[in-house]
């Protein structure tokens, strides 16, 4: 195939609209976040810990989410989570009528990375398991693609867990990448969300497994339901499946309230002369977050 013949086949199937590229990154990045987070945790769990542990699950999903906002970054933004994004839309970076597109990308990638996870690991699955797919109990697997809380948790407990951590986690993104801060080097702003999620994973994973991401939960849950966990994946836990859904959206508006409220009001006015040249480098600087 000769350049032009190339260059006609790339016009054909690049898309035009730019909200459609945006939606398709979030969906990429999303599916290669569980594919390789949720593969961590069935690596652990299928080997009955010979081969992983929390160590490697939460190492192996701060590395995840490093790559995925590394793959979709220059073109949506790499949220590659709800809550993310719902906070951006809170700060006036990201708008309002994109948000359901986000939100859906990313919920559908996170079905699409469980279907490889479950694919990858189907053998071992059933090798562990005898074809008996159980949420809880000695040989549950369903923990696999969702989260579950500990036995003494309870509701309350665990949705203000899931409020903090997500809470935590905005406040340090809008740190990463504000310019006004001290900011992260320009390209290795994703290396510094995987150590934040690797932080988090490490001081507040024993409650829920630090879930803090609405598709991230709920795609996988929805995907193990229908791949033979049946609905006891909604009712375990005292029906724990709408706190990972619903705590990270209010943690996310309250990191939000929270860094503007404490940091970024405060930042020095810039004289005139400099606001061009500051919105030249944030333009730069600010295309993993929409920033």
């Amino acid at each position: 195939m000769n350049t032009k013949g190339r260059r006609s086949w790339r016009d054909r199937i690049a898309l035009k609209s730019s909200l459609a590229k945006e939606a398709l990154s979030e969906f990429f990045a999303m599916s290669l976040l569980i594919a390789f987070g949720c593969g961590c945790v069935a690596q652990t769990v299928l080997s009955r810990g010979q081969a992983g542990n929390v160590v490697t699950v939460s190492a192996g999903f701060a590395m995840a989410v490093t790559m995925a906002v590394y793959v979709a970054g220059g073109v949506s933004g790499g949220h590659v989570n709800p809550a993310v994004s719902f906070a951006m839309c809170l700060m006036g970076k990201l708008e309002w009528t994109k948000f359901p597109f986000y939100v859906l990308a990313q919920l559908l990638g996170a079905i699409a990375g469980s279907a490889v996870v479950f694919g990858v690991y189907y053998d071992a699955l059933m090798a562990y398991t005898g074809g008996n797919f159980m949420t809880t109990g000695p040989n549950a697997t369903a923990q696999i693609f969702a989260t579950y809380p500990s036995e003494y948790l309870s509701i309350m407990n665990g949705f203000a867990d899931q409020v903090m951590g997500t809470a935590l986690l905005v406040i340090v993104i809008f740190a990463i990448f504000d310019n006004k801060n001290i900011g992260a080097p320009k390209g290795l702003e994703p290396i510094a969300v995987g150590l934040l999620i690797m932080v988090l994973s490490f001081s507040m994973g024993l409650n829920a497994s630090c879930a803090i991401n609405p598709a991230r939960d709920l795609g996988p849950r929805l995907f193990s339901a229908a791949a033979g966990w049946g609905l006891d994946v909604f009712t375990a836990g005292n029906s724990w499946w709408w706190v990972p859904v619903v705590a990270p959206m209010v943690g996310a508006a309250i990191g939000t309230f929270a860094y503007v409220l404490c940091i970024e009001v405060h930042h020095p006015k810039q004289p005139e002369s400099k606001k061009s040249e500051h919105n030249s480098d944030m333009y730069e600087k600010s295309e993993l977050t929409n920033m």
